[in-house]
């Protein structure tokens, strides 16, 4: 298996698993029970685990809330803001290429008396920062706007948008499930308020992520899910002690290997790009070629259904869209919003390129596309 979606979900590192496991089996205590030599160990690796993380993203550890994934951190920044809405400040602006749990929980709070502004973004996939700066008012709470799109890579200015949003007192949330680990962050100087994050996105086990959540001036949030009040009263219940280590883990290993990495995947990127136009006539990269993610490549082949590609590839795994959307069959929402036509939407493939991708495996790739597409125009 050639596997070239990597934003869909990665490779659980093995360094990762391994310091996962005893926490599995011999060290299984609960970690909010009271403190005894048997749990003392499991304490302190899940306070390490919170500090690898706000390493990786210049944060303090007092700031990392765990939850079960980026979906969660993204519900719980905008809904968690409710209360707020009583009290004047109910305006909200995000973007029509977000993903669908954050324009999900918007939509949500219109029902709660929010005011939501979607602006549309460029052809290329990009906001403006002027235009959400036109679009703050004075009962502006919230902007919400993803820091790497998960389907065409494109990476939006945020330093710009949060410094806009930090002068007008209005607060910023940013879901950077696809950019941590894999691109430069620092949340102090970037001016965030509130940023997601999502494990398996970047090499760690699914079923746990984080919420940045900025201490000073301290942001009121009110928890979805009520209980022991276990993450500092914002989250209630037991934490998933294999799975917050292996969140630290994968957060230390990234941050260690992060600047080659970049090298190494863009390199690999740009060659898969170069054969694949090489041997395909009239291919096209959707998103802006120079604001993206070093490992993405969205890609429109002429005449070809994406649907039926990718199900006929022999041995390599890439996808037409987001993960999460990928049980329907409508063409690719972030794709239209962008404004492409249908037919460019329903040719379209997204190609995600990891860690442990190889040269071979590229070479593999090219030849298992290129193939492919041949015989489906032929029988086309």
């Amino acid at each position: 298996m050639i596997y070239l979606d990597n934003h869909s979900t990665t490779q659980v590192d093995k360094r990762v698993l391994k310091k996962m496991i005893p926490y599995f089996t011999e060290k299984f205590n609960n970690p909010h029970s009271q403190i005894t030599i048997h749990n003392q160990d499991i304490i302190f690796q899940i306070s390490e685990a919170r500090n690898k993380i706000a390493k990786l993203i210049g944060a303090e550890k007092e700031e990392i809330i765990f939850t079960s994934g980026a979906t969660e951190s993204n519900n719980l920044a905008i809904k968690g803001l409710k209360g707020h809405i009583l009290r004047g400040k109910n305006h909200f602006i995000s973007l029509n290429t977000e993903h669908k749990c954050v324009l999900e929980a918007l939509r949500k709070l219109e029902f709660e008396g929010a005011k939501v502004t979607i602006l549309k973004v460029k052809k290329n996939g990009l906001i403006d920062a002027d235009e959400v700066y036109k679009n703050i008012k004075k009962n502006t709470l919230l902007v919400s706007i993803m820091m790497a799109n998960n389907e065409t890579g494109v990476i939006q200015p945020i330093k710009k948008i949060a410094k806009i949003c930090k002068d007008k007192n209005v607060l910023f949330h940013t879901d950077a499930a696809q950019a941590v680990g894999k691109i430069d962050i620092n949340v102090k100087k970037m001016n965030i308020d509130m940023m997601s994050i999502s494990a398996h996105k970047f090499y760690g086990p699914k079923g746990v992520g984080a919420l940045y959540i900025r201490r000073f001036p301290r942001i009121r949030l009110s928890p979805l899910i009520d209980g022991g009040g276990q993450e500092v009263n914002l989250r209630s219940g037991t934490l998933p002690v294999p799975l917050c280590i292996g969140l630290g883990e994968a957060a230390k290993i990234s941050m260690l290997t992060l600047k080659k990495e970049k090298i190494k995947i863009s390199v690999l990127r740009d060659y898969l790009y170069k054969g694949l136009k090489t041997k395909i006539k009239n291919i096209s990269i959707n998103g802006d070629t120079k604001n993206r993610l070093p490992a993405n490549l969205n890609i429109s082949i002429p005449g070809i259904n994406s649907e039926l590609l990718i199900k006929s590839l022999k041995n390599t795994v890439i996808s037409s869209g987001s993960a999460c959307t990928s049980s329907s069959v409508e063409s690719s929402y972030v794709l239209s919003a962008m404004g492409l036509p249908k037919k460019k939407i329903d040719s379209s493939i997204r190609i995600g390129i990891g860690r442990f991708t190889t040269k071979s495996d590229i070479n593999h790739a090219i030849k298992d596309i290129t193939q492919t597409v041949g015989k489906l125009r032929v029988n086309g």
